[in-house]
């Protein structure tokens, strides 16, 4: 059996609100709709809201086209699947072009080339490793993240990097902030 590729990712998405008369319940069971298969990963938005605080009982705000960033006042959750280095990077890079399908090509850093995939966007992201390994690569270090880790990410210079043979999978929690 074929192990999957970060491209057969897909997330399912359970949504809970309330009935009529005010009783909990599932309100939408199903695969993520927000969803881009790009030269560099996998994302899949889960869910997002405009403006924080969010109103409980507000339906998301996506669109169904996936982008860099949250709302300008608001957060997104999404989940990446990054496939090994060797499958992206052999294959002519990609990250500013995935960036741009993402309406994000100014996040590229000036001072790398493409392949490095050193990027900065104006959020506070909660990542949290689901599956596999990945590098957090800075201008100045790195670390390994494992399952279960997690990193906050500070609206930084910075780079995924997953020097094994097999995806590896995270949760983003990105919230809109000012440099």
């Amino acid at each position: 059996m074929t192990p999957p590729t970060a491209a057969d990712y897909q997330a399912r998405r359970v949504v809970v609100g309330t009935t009529d008369v005010g009783r909990s319940t599932i309100v939408e069971d199903g695969p993520a709709t927000t969803r881009a298969v790009l030269p560099i990963c996998t994302v899949v938005d889960l869910w997002s809201v405009p403006s924080l605080p969010a109103v409980v009982e507000d339906p998301d705000s996506l669109d169904g086209n996936v982008a860099l960033d949250p709302p300008p006042a608001g957060a997104l959750v999404r989940m990446v699947t990054l496939p090994p280095d060797a499958e992206w990077k052999t294959s002519g890079g990609g990250f500013g072009e995935s960036l741009s399908a993402m309406g994000g090509a100014d996040a590229a850093a000036d001072d790398h080339d493409d392949s490095s995939g050193m990027h900065a966007t104006d959020t506070v992201d909660v990542i949290v490793v689901v599956s596999g390994e990945v590098y957090a690569v800075l201008e100045d270090g790195e670390t390994l993240l494992r399952p279960g880790d997690s990193l906050i990410q500070r609206g930084t210079k910075h780079a995924w990097s997953n020097r094994t043979d097999q995806p590896v999978t995270f949760v983003a929690t990105m919230i809109s902030a000012k440099s």
